[in-house]
C-alpha cells in the first residue's frame, strides 16, 4: 500500500469520525433544548394553575365572608313607587351589612294598568290564568333576589382588590399549591419563590430563600383581572436547574467520550503508520547503503587475495607489502563499518556502557587531529587546531569521545566542496562550568529544513546518488546520544554553500 492510498484512507476515516462527532454534539444540543423547553412548559403550566387556584381561593374566601355579610343584612326597606299613568313599579331596596357597608338596589317591575278593580278578584278567571300570574310573580322575585346577590358579590370582590397582597394571599397555601402543582407536572426539584408587587417591591419570600439560580427565574402574574397597580408577580427559581437539564445527558456522554477516544486512537494510529512507513523507507535506504559500504572493502580484499593466489603475478616484496597494506586498510574499514552497524543495538536499548575517566580534551583532540590530518591532506585540504581551553579536563568515556570527534571530522571530508580546498578548523575554549569544542568546515553546508533533523537516527541529507558520501545515517545520531549521555549539549550551525559548524559543550571536571 503506497503513501497516497494510506493518506486517502486516513482522510476518509478522519472525516467520518469528525462527522460522527459533530452529529453527536448536535444531538446532545437538541436533547438539551427539548429538555429545557419541556421543563419551562411544565413550570409555566404549574404557575398558571397556581395563579388560578389563588384567585378561586380568594373568591371562595370572600364569598364565605359575603354569605356572612348577607346574613347580617337588615330587613330591606322597600320603597315602592307606582306610576298612575303607566304599568311600571320602581322598587328601591336599601341593605345594611355587618361591616357597615350600605347597598342601594334598584329594581323595576312591569305590571298591568292599575284600575279600581285590579286587586278585585275577577269572576270567571280560570285556574290557568291564576297559575300563570303566580309564575310571573315568582320569576320577578327570583330576578330581584339574583340582582341583589350579584350586587353583594361585586361589592365584596371590589373591596378585596383594594387590599394589599400580603392580606389577599395565604403564603403557606401558596407554598403548598406550588409543591402540589410541581409534583403533578413531574418536577421534583428544590425551588425558591418570592412575591413582588407590579412595581418590583418584594412582598414575601420563602424562609429558605437562596439567590442561587436566579438567572433562570420563572414569573407569573397574580390577579390578572385586577387593575395593573394591584397585580402581583410570583417569581420561582430552581437552584439545581442546570443539573436537572444536564442529567438527561447521562446516556450520551459515554458515547461522546468513546467517540473521542476512537478519534484520538485513530489519529495516533495514523501517525504511527506514517512513521513506520518513513522508517521502512529509511531502513531500505540504510540496507542499500550498508550493502555498498560492505561491498567495496570486501571487493578490495577479494582482489588482493586473488592476486596473492595468482601464480602469474610476480611476488616481489613491494607487491606483497602493497597487497598486505590493502588488505589491512580494507579490513580496518570493514571493521569500522561493522562497528557502526553494531551501534544500532545501543540505540534500541537506549543506553550505552560508558567507562568514565578523567581526560584532557586538548590532548585527545590533538591526537585525533594528528591521525586525521593524513586523510584531510590526501583530499587536498588542511586541518587547523586552536586548542585554547585553559581548563580542558572532563570526565568522559575516552573511546566514545574519540569516535565523536572522528565522526564529525569524517563528515567534513565527505561533504566537502569540489570547487574549493577543504579547510577544517578545530577549537576548544572555556565558558563558565563548560568546556566547549567546535569543528568548522567550508563544505557544502546544510539546508535549514535539514538542520533540524540531522541528529535523527537513519536521517541523511540528500546529496545525490554519490557513493563516496553515502552512509548509514547513524553518525550524527551517535554523536548526539553520546554527548547527551555525558550530560552535555551539541548543536549545529550551517549555511548552504558556505559550511557547517558543530559546537559541543561538556561539563568541566569537578563542576558537573
Amino acid at each position: 500500500m503506497n503513501k497516497r492510498t494510506i493518506l486517502i484512507l486516513a482522510l476518509i476515516m478522519g472525516l467520518s469520525f469528525i462527522t460522527l462527532l459533530v452529529m453527536q454534539m448536535r444531538y446532545v444540543d437538541e436533547v438539551l433544548n427539548m429538555r429545557r423547553q419541556h421543563f419551562e412548559e411544565s413550570v409555566n403550566r404549574a404557575l398558571m394553575n397556581v395563579s388560578h387556584q389563588l384567585e378561586l381561593s380568594e373568591t371562595a374566601r370572600y364569598l364565605e365572608q359575603g354569605s356572612a355579610a348577607a346574613d347580617g343584612i337588615s330587613t330591606a326597606i322597600d320603597t315602592i313607587f307606582v306610576s298612575q299613568d303607566s304599568a311600571i313599579i320602581q322598587r328601591t331596596s336599601v341593605a345594611h351589612a355587618k361591616d357597615g357597608s350600605t347597598f342601594r338596589l334598584l329594581s323595576t317591575e312591569a305590571t298591568t294598568r292599575l284600575s279600581d278593580n285590579y286587586f278585585t278578584k275577577r269572576k270567571g278567571s280560570s285556574l290557568v290564568d291564576r297559575s300563570r300570574s303566580l309564575q310571573e310573580i315568582m320569576r320577578e322575585r327570583y330576578n330581584y333576589e339574583r340582582d341583589l346577590v350579584d350586587e353583594v358579590i361585586y361589592s365584596i370582590l371590589y373591596t378585596a382588590s383594594d387590599r394589599p397582597l400580603q392580606d389577599r394571599i395565604d403564603f403557606r397555601e401558596l407554598d403548598q399549591l406550588l409543591k402540589s402543582e410541581f409534583s403533578t407536572n413531574g418536577i421534583d426539584l428544590q425551588y425558591h419563590f418570592a412575591v413582588h408587587t407590579n412595581n418590583g417591591q418584594r412582598v414575601f419570600q420563602c424562609s429558605d430563600y437562596d439567590p442561587k439560580g436566579e438567572q433562570h427565574t420563572f414569573t407569573q402574574t397574580l390577579f390578572r383581572n385586577d387593575p395593573v397597580q394591584k397585580m402581583g408577580v410570583l417569581k420561582v427559581h430552581f437552584p439545581e436547574f442546570g443539573k436537572y437539564i444536564y442529567r438527561s445527558l447521562a446516556f450520551t456522554i459515554p458515547a461522546v467520550i468513546f467517540t473521542l477516544i476512537l478519534l484520538v486512537t485513530f489519529v495516533i494510529t495514523m501517525i504511527l503508520v506514517f512513521r513506520q512507513k518513513k522508517l521502512s523507507e529509511v531502513k531500505n535506504d540504510f540496507i542499500n547503503n550498508m550493502t555498498h559500504e560492505f561491498k567495496t572493502p570486501l571487493s578490495s580484499i577479494s582482489l588482493a587475495s586473488q592476486m596473492l593466489n595468482d601464480d602469474t603475478v610476480p611476488k616481489t616484496p613491494q607487491m606483497l607489502r602493497r597487497l598486505a597494506t590493502t588488505i589491512n586498510d580494507e579490513s580496518k574499514r570493514l571493521r569500522f563499518q561493522v562497528e557502526k552497524v553494531l551501534q544500532l543495538s545501543m540505540y534500541e536499548n537506549q543506553k550505552a556502557n560508558l567507562h568514565m575517566t578523567e581526560v584532557n580534551m586538548n590532548e585527545l583532540i590533538s591526537g585525533v587531529v594528528h591521525t586525521f590530518a593524513l586523510k584531510v591532506e590526501k583530499n587536498g585540504g588542511k586541518i587547523v587546531s586552536h586548542l585554547r581551553a585553559e581548563r580542558p579536563d572532563v570526565m568522559v568515556d575516552e573511546m566514545h569521545l574519540t569516535n565523536v570527534v572522528f565522526n564529525l571530522m569524517d563528515n567534513a571530508v565527505k561533504y566537502r566542496r569540489q570547487d574549493a580546498q577543504l579547510e577544517l578548523t578545530v577549537s576548544t575554549w572555556n565558558e563558565p562550568h563548560w568546556l566547549c569544542i567546535s569543528l568548522q568546515d567550508n563544505g557544502i553546508g546544510i539546508r535549514r529544513d535539514d538542520l533540524k533533523k540531522i541528529f535523527e537516527k537513519f536521517y541523511r541529507v540528500h546529496t545525490g546518488n554519490v557513493h563516496d558520501v553515502k552512509g548509514f545515517g547513524l553518525g550524527l545520531a551517535y554523536v548526539k546520544k553520546i554527548i547527551t549521555d555525558h550530560r552535555g549539549t551539541v548543536h549545529a550551525e550551517s549555511e548552504l554553500g558556505i559550511g557547517t559548524k558543530f559546537i559541543i559543550r561538556l561539563p568541566i571536571y569537578g563542576e558537573e
